[in-house]
C-alpha cells in the first residue's frame, strides 16, 4: 500500500529519527509496520535496525543478532516513541485523493473519504476496512456499506465467521468484537439513537399516587382500681391462710397461746 503520511506525521518521525541518531528511511519503514497494528507490534527486515526482527508492545523485542542488547534497545526505544505517537494520533495517512471516472465524476475507495485504513480484506462477498487512527470499521457487503463507530477497540484480528450478520469477525485487545454493540455511522442499518431522558422529563412523569394511612388499634387503658383490687384479694387471703396455719400449730402445742397470739397481731396489722 503506497500510503502517504501527512507533513505532521513526517515531521513527527524524523523528530524521532534524530532522538535514535538513524535515518528517517529506517523510520519510516518502521512506521509503516507498526500502523498494520495499530501501534502494538511490527514485524519488520531493516537493514540499518540489523535485518529481521520482530517488536510486540509489553516488552519483547527479537532482533537478527541476538546477543547485541544495544540494538535490542534502540529497536525497543524506536517502537515505543512511534507506537506512541500513533495512538496519539500524532501519525496518521493523507487522505486518499478522488479520481475522476468514466462518468466524468470522481471516485476514491469504497470506503470513502475515510483515508487509508490501517488493513483492508474481504472474504466470500464480504469487505472490510479497519480504520483505528480514527476509530472506524467500514464493512461492504453486497454492494451495501456500513460505518461503525469502533469506540475504543484497537483490532488487531480478523477471522471468518459462520452465521450472523457478516461472514468475516473481529478481535481487539478486549477479544472478540461484537459488531451488533457498536453505534453505526452510516448505512442502511443505521441504528435509531435511543431516546434520552432527564431528570426533569422522568420527575414530571412521576404518578403520584396516595398511600393509605396507617389505622392503629386504640390501646386499652389499664383498669388500676381492678388491679389493686385484685391484688389486695391475693393478700387478704395469704394471710388469713397463714393465720390459720398458726393457729394449726398452737392446736398441736408446737406454738404457745401467747406466740399464736403474737404472729396474729403482726400479721392483721399487714391489712
Amino acid at each position: 500500500m503506497n500510503a502517504i503520511f501527512t507533513d505532521a506525521s513526517f515531521q513527527n518521525m524524523t523528530n524521532v529519527a534524530n532522538k535514535y541518531g538513524v535515518s528517517t528511511n529506517a523510520v519510516t519503514d518502521l512506521t509503516y509496520c507498526l500502523m498494520g497494528s495499530n501501534g502494538s507490534m511490527a514485524q519488520f527486515n531493516i537493514a540499518e535496525l540489523g535485518g529481521g526482527g520482530q517488536w510486540m508492545q509489553g516488552g519483547m523485542t527479537m532482533v537478527g543478532d541476538m546477543f547485541n542488547n544495544n540494538l535490542k534497545y534502540l529497536v525497543d526505544g524506536l517502537c515505543v516513541d512511534l507506537s506512541n505517537l500513533i495512538h496519539q494520533g500524532e501519525i496518521q495517512y493523507k487522505p486518499l485523493p478522488k479520481t475522476a471516472n468514466s462518468q466524468g465524476g470522481f471516485s476514491g475507495n469504497w470506503w470513502g473519504d475515510l483515508g487509508f485504513p490501517n488493513s483492508t480484506g474481504s472474504q466470500n462477498d464480504t469487505s472490510y476496512a479497519i480504520f483505528n487512527n480514527i476509530h472506524r470499521l467500514a464493512i461492504q457487503q453486497n454492494g451495501k456499506v456500513t460505518i461503525f463507530d469502533t469506540l475504543d477497540h484497537n483490532i488487531g484480528g480478523v477471522g471468518q465467521q459462520q452465521g450472523g450478520n457478516y461472514s468475516v469477525s473481529f478481535t481487539s485487545q478486549y477479544g472478540n468484537v461484537n459488531l451488533n454493540s457498536l453505534p453505526i455511522i452510516s448505512g442502511e442499518n443505521k441504528q435509531q439513537q435511543p431516546e434520552v431522558f432527564h431528570n426533569n422529563d422522568v420527575q414530571n412523569n412521576v404518578v403520584e399516587t396516595s398511600v393509605a394511612p396507617i389505622m392503629e388499634a386504640p390501646v386499652q387503658p389499664v383498669n388500676n382500681n381492678n388491679f389493686n383490687n385484685n391484688n389486695n384479694s391475693a393478700f387478704e387471703e395469704d394471710i388469713f391462710g397463714k393465720i390459720e396455719k398458726l393457729a394449726g400449730l398452737k392446736d398441736k402445742g408446737i406454738l404457745s397461746v401467747e406466740e399464736f397470739e403474737n404472729k396474729k397481731i403482726d400479721l392483721l396489722s399487714r391489712l
